[in-house]
């Protein structure tokens, strides 16, 4: 690699540690605005990555599957943020809330990460091979590729609490068992079931043209 490559790496692996602090964070700050204050007695309710960095999914996982995919493919999370759902005021529909608060937060980062970007390319004349520009798109990548991952309705990811409130009582409990095999389902599908990584990145790409389309297009 060379050190612009390395640089870069670097920089990404950067903006992708902030991105799940911050992800992490909204969901923090959500789970407060509803009435509970675990996450913050925790020290979870912080910007701080280090505050939010889990050893496995964080930096073991990402870094295995980076190293043995050859750098084509990657994911990882950071440590989840504890909620008291007995201490939500709705416990059903603040869930959904709190859950949804994430990939929000990164959508949100992804449209200004967009918008850095054009507005570079445009008014302060970047070309789009420099370091500040492919970070920008990288950054803007990984924020939509997080937000669709984690909107994915398989326990413990977020879109999970979303299907959650919208079932019947009577099916709530067996859904919610599945999330201690749900780390696995997940890798599986992702490398045993042909074409899941395909509508993955079909799903990202639908939703990058969506922000790209109401942060102006090609400007």
């Amino acid at each position: 690699m060379s050190n612009h490559e390395i640089i870069l790496l670097l920089v990404v692996l950067t903006l992708l540690i902030l991105s799940l602090a911050i992800h992490e964070a909204a969901h923090a700050f959500v789970a407060y605005r509803c009435g509970d204050d675990t996450a913050k007695h925790m020290g979870r309710l912080t910007l701080n990555p280090i505050d939010h960095i889990d050893p496995f999914m964080t930096i073991m996982l990402p870094a295995f599957l980076w190293f043995s995919t050859n750098g084509a493919f990657v994911f990882g999370g950071a440590k989840p943020v504890p909620v008291n759902p007995y201490n939500l005021r709705n416990p059903s529909r603040d869930m959904m809330y709190v859950s949804l608060a994430g990939p929000i937060s990164n959508f949100l980062l992804a449209i200004i990460f967009m918008v850095a970007f054009k507005g570079l390319a445009v008014f302060g004349h970047y070309p789009n091979g420099s370091l500040m520009m492919s970070a920008l798109k990288n950054g803007a990548v990984l924020n939509v590729v997080l937000a669709v991952f984690n909107l994915t309705p398989i326990p413990p990811l977020d879109g999970s609490r979303v299907v959650m409130h919208f079932l019947p009582q009577s099916k709530k409990h067996a859904y919610a068992q599945i999330e201690r095999y749900g780390i696995f389902i997940i890798i599986g599908l992702l490398y045993l079931v042909p074409g899941t990584k395909h509508l993955l990145f079909a799903c990202v790409q639908e939703v990058w043209s969506f922000l790209d389309f109401i942060t102006g297009g090609r400007w």
